[in-house]
């Protein structure tokens, strides 16, 4: 089969590696219908975070399983799957406490060893713990696809930043990073009954979708005349709850400044640059609290699901270009400089 591997900073290549093929009874095998660029795949492809050379990469994928080990019980062959971007048991201490992300057998697809989500297929471990089924006829369905894929990760995460936070209906929400995960942030707020929500971006074509998603106010400026510009808009009072969905210092230090006393943070962000943004005397002055991390996206498929097929959010809207395999180092190229908000991998 083919599938996307790293060699190297900007060295993204489509190749031929081995089918997957069952190694557990508690494996599955997936072909891969759609999958996509993360933001955060491009701190390898930038070379600041380290890949071994033709290591595989991509963690977010959908698709038909093709074949179940003979301990799966919750899918079938045929069945429409959805991965999140962390593999987990489901029945060890921390997945039954909804943080699969911690789970001591889970593991992030594309690691060393493991199998990547910008292929052709897919061996996923602990199938049963992992895989969320979706309706089969949604497989048809161009759109309603994107906006299911966005559950394997993004609006996933956005949501984790929101419910960290402490997204409360009514309250007035800031959220800093326009990128797919701070967009999807925007609807998570939403989605959980914000009164105001304050989206930080200069991008118009993101903009416009944090408008559509239900973001009231955008505010162009950052660092200190960003923190300004909240503070105006809410008459000195910031916001309650702020997502930070970007991971440097200063996204974390506009963040933990325009929110509220007493508010809370939820940070999503994949962290690079170092923590000096995290001043934990105005923090504790304050009383500002800080939660968020690595988002337990399967925890929060089921709840969002429902929603998508109810048609009440559309997260998909971020995918704003499709490729075919052969096209994923272009999409790199157009997620790196900007000339797309996420690439869609649709096979």
């Amino acid at each position: 089969m083919r599938a996307t591997v790293i060699h190297g900073p900007n060295d993204i290549r489509i190749e031929e590696v081995p089918d997957p093929v069952i190694q557990r009874p508690t494996d599955a095998v997936v072909r891969v219908l759609n999958a996509c660029i993360c933001g955060s795949d491009l701190w390898a492809y930038r070379g600041v975070a380290a890949r071994q050379p033709g290591q595989r990469i991509g963690h977010e994928f959908l698709g038909i399983v093709e074949e179940v080990g003979r301990e799966v019980s919750s899918v079938k062959a045929g069945d429409l799957v959805v991965a999140p971007f962390v593999w987990s048991d489901g029945v060890c201490e921390f997945c039954r406490d909804g943080l699969q992300t911690s789970c001591p057998h889970g593991g992030f697809w594309g690691e060393v060893g493991s199998d990547g989500g910008q292929g052709e297929a897919v061996r996923v471990p602990y199938a049963d713990g992992t895989l969320v089924q979706l309706p089969k006829d949604a497989a048809g369905d161009d759109k309603l696809l994107t906006s299911l894929l966005a559950l394997s990760d993004v609006m996933s995460t956005g949501h984790h930043a929101a419910v960290a936070a402490g997204v409360r209906p009514g309250s007035t929400v800031a959220v800093v990073g326009d990128g797919a995960v701070g967009l999807c942030g925007v609807l998570a707020a939403h989605r959980l009954g914000a009164g105001r929500i304050i989206a930080l971006g200069r991008h118009q074509a993101r903009t416009d979708i944090a408008r559509a998603f239900g973001a009231t106010d955008v505010v162009a400026e950052r660092g200190e005349a960003a923190i300004e510009a909240v503070r105006e808009l809410t008459g000195g009072q910031l916001a309650h709850a702020v997502l930070e969905a970007v991971g440097t210092e200063e996204s974390m230090r506009t963040a933990i400044s325009i929110t509220r006393d007493g508010g809370g943070v939820g940070y999503v962000g994949v962290p690079h640059g170092g923590s000096a943004g995290v001043d934990i005397g105005q923090m504790f002055n304050r009383n500002i609290s800080v939660g968020g991390g690595v988002a337990p996206a399967r925890a929060y498929i089921p709840e969002l699901l429902a929603d998508v097929l109810a048609g009440t959010i559309n997260p998909g809207l971020v995918f704003d270009r499709t490729v075919d395999l052969d096209g994923v180092p272009d999409g790199y190229r157009a997620m790196d400089d900007r000339s797309a908000l996420k690439v869609r991998i649709a096979f």
